[in-house]
Formats: C-alpha cells, structure tokens, sequence
C-alpha cells in the first residue's frame, strides 16, 4: 500500500530508498497512525506531491480504527480509504490479496488500446470500454490475473513505450491493431507547464524550508526562500489550506 502511494506520478528510482526507510520506521498502519500527519510530511522528504503523506497517514489511521490495523482485502473497503482511488484499490487488492480485477495503470491502458483500438494513446480519462476490454482479459487470466496485471504494465514499460515502441522485439505485433493502421499518431498535447518557476516548485521549495525545522520557521524567513514574494504568498497560503503547514502570527510549522 505505501509504494502504490509513493509510485502515484513518481518513477520507482526516486520512490526505493524512501520507500524503505519508511517501512523501517513505520512497520504497520498503527504505527504510522500513532505519530502525527506533521511527521509523515516530514519523512516524505522531496519525493513531490506532499499530501499523499497526508492521504496515506489518514488511511493508515482509518485502517487502524475500523479494520484493526490490517489492510482490508475487499475493493469496496479499500475504496472507501482516505487517498485511494480506483487504480490504487485494484492494484492493493490484486498484488497483495490475488483478487481478479483489472488494474488500469498508464501503461496497461496504453497496451490495450494500441492492441485492440488502434490508437496511440488511451482517452483523458478512463472510459466503460476500457474497463470493459480490461475485464475480459482479466477474467481469461483467471487466478493468473494478478501475474497477468504485472507483466502488461512491465510490458508496457520496457516494450509498449509511449515513444518509440519497439515493435521489432513486440510478441503481440502480429495482433496489433495500432501496428496494423501504420501507426497513427495522437493529435498534439498541450505542452506542459515548466517545473522551472512554477507554484509546484514553489511550494516544495517553501515546504522544504519548513520541513527542515521541527520547531518552526519565522514566517518572513520561509516568504524569503523563494524570489517572488507574491508567488510565495499564494503558495504558502495554498500549503496552509491543504494541511500541509500551519501558520501562527509569525511561524510556520508543519
């Protein structure tokens, strides 16, 4: 549960080494849910995305009060979890519990959909027919499906890449419907907003300030740690409203 958290938008490379030392530290949810949320925040360090600490320290707190400390192994239960949505229940439930659901990460939409639709790209968001399409396979997989999830998604990682699939080496060339219309390329994606100089950056650089201090930082000494003093006003507002810090008249604190 505390990798699928962690892996949500960040590569396994930067994700290992906190990974462990949080499991270290952290054992089972009551031991998470006996420390304060500040702490989790805290330990989170630069992985990103800093209110996944928040999330996964209150399902750590849900699981301990009403499931008694153990990770509950039904999707409906998982769903209900602060933090955990469709794609994070499935892959608990099937690579932890061997449940026969389809787990619908990147990777495997992007396989699926080259395979069967002849499109480069999956939809925005996740549509009934690729639930639909990713259920048969499942339910053919039997009580292989958990095995079966892995290996689409590692597929898709190593083989089936977003640019420049290797077609060459696919087993499935032969049956692939995207390889069959020559490849047809999505219509342009917006690009992007820079990491350079933007709230997101913003907002690490003011929470790494405060992170650094468990007793509290002058409030004027975390504005002063980022060049735009009206950007860094916002940001902090923006990170106080989320949790992630709490402001006195004149300290920041997590």
């Amino acid at each position: 549960m505390v990798s699928e958290f962690m892996l949500q938008q960040t590569p396994v490379s930067r994700v290992l080494l906190l990974w462990q030392a949080w499991l270290e530290r952290w054992p089972t949810p009551a031991a998470l849910a006996a420390e304060q949320s500040s702490e989790a925040v805290r330990a989170w360090g630069r992985l990103g995305y800093p209110r996944r600490a928040l999330r996964l320290h209150a399902s750590a707190t849900a699981i301990t009060e009403r499931h008694g400390g153990q990770v509950p192994d039904r999707l409906e239960e998982l769903l209900a979890l602060p933090g955990v949505g469709d794609y994070t229940a499935a892959a608990i439930a099937s690579f932890a519990f061997g449940a026969a659901v389809p787990v619908l990460d990147t990777n495997v939409r992007r396989v699926l959909t080259r395979l069967e639709v002849a499109e480069a790209v999956p939809a925005a968001s996740l549509t009934k027919a690729e639930r639909a399409r990713a259920q048969l396979y499942t339910d053919a997989a039997g009580q292989l499906a958990p095995r079966w999830a892995a290996a689409v998604m590692e597929f898709g990682a190593l083989v089936c890449l977003a640019r420049r699939p290797r077609c060459a080496s696919c087993p499935v060339a032969h049956a692939c419907a995207w390889r069959a219309a020559g490849h047809p390329l999505p219509a342009a994606a917006a690009r992007p907003q820079s990491w350079h100089g933007s709230d997101r950056q913003c907002r690490g650089a003011l929470l790494d300030v405060v992170r650094r201090s468990p007793g509290g930082v002058p409030t004027q000494v975390v504005l002063d740690s980022w060049h735009v003093r009206a950007q860094a006003e916002a940001c902090l507002a923006a990170l106080e409203a989320d949790g992630l810090v709490h402001r006195t008249a004149d300290t920041v604190t997590l």
